[in-house]
């Protein structure tokens, strides 16, 4: 673990491994209900790294943090998020091959689990979800494609995603929700926020 001061009240934490992320999340949460981070205004994860701002005594979490050693805790459950899918993305046919299974059963197999949403980043409301199982782990499309619309549902390594926006993209296409992720005039902004569990719903099964 490597700990890093980022301006004058915040640290950024390196962890060697993700389940290393979220037992740190969690383990200032449980500080930060105790009452022993004042000040404290974020705590934000990261795939490999967690950022603490707003810290009163900032060398003094370091000298702390350096002597932690991970456990299997996570951040305490986030609210419960529906996402209605119509599974008929563009990399449908590839990765039921993929998966050894009928196109039919893609579907299925993706909305089966609850996931969770383990950080964000890429875009504004793009949250990284965590909870497929490891045999359905597929790799990033070797070329990326130069636009994926709006509400694409997809998968890459161990994560499932929504796109919130058009943009460009290399991840594995699964279908398509209506569901707004991010929305400046709205209260949330963004729909899936670190925590946040996530259920995916076949409108069509």
């Amino acid at each position: 673990m490597r700990i890093i001061p980022v301006g004058l009240r915040a640290l950024l934490v390196e962890v060697p491994e993700p389940a290393h992320a979220h037992a740190l999340v969690a383990e200032l949460d449980r500080r930060r209900e105790r009452g022993e981070l004042p000040g404290v205004e974020d705590v934000v994860p990261g795939e490999l790294t967690v950022l603490v701002d707003g810290l009163d005594d900032p060398a003094g979490l370091a000298a702390q943090l350096a002597a932690w050693r991970p456990t299997s805790a996570r951040p305490p459950d986030g609210p419960l998020v529906e996402v209605p899918v119509r599974y008929d993305g563009a990399d449908l046919a590839e990765v039921a091959w993929a998966w050894q299974v009928p196109e039919e059963d893609v579907g299925r197999i993706h909305s089966a689990p609850e996931y969770r949403v383990a950080f964000c980043g890429f875009a504004p409301g793009f949250g990284y979800l965590t909870g497929l199982p490891e045999r359905y782990h597929l790799p990033r499309r070797a070329v990326p494609r130069t636009r994926v619309p709006a509400g694409s549902v997809a998968l890459a390594g161990g994560y499932a995603g929504i796109y919130p926006r058009d943009s460009p993209g290399g991840w594995q296409l699964l279908g398509r929700t209506d569901l707004v992720l991010f929305d400046p005039g709205r209260d949330p902004v963004a729909l899936l926020t670190p925590g946040t569990r996530v259920r995916f719903r076949d409108v069509d099964g």
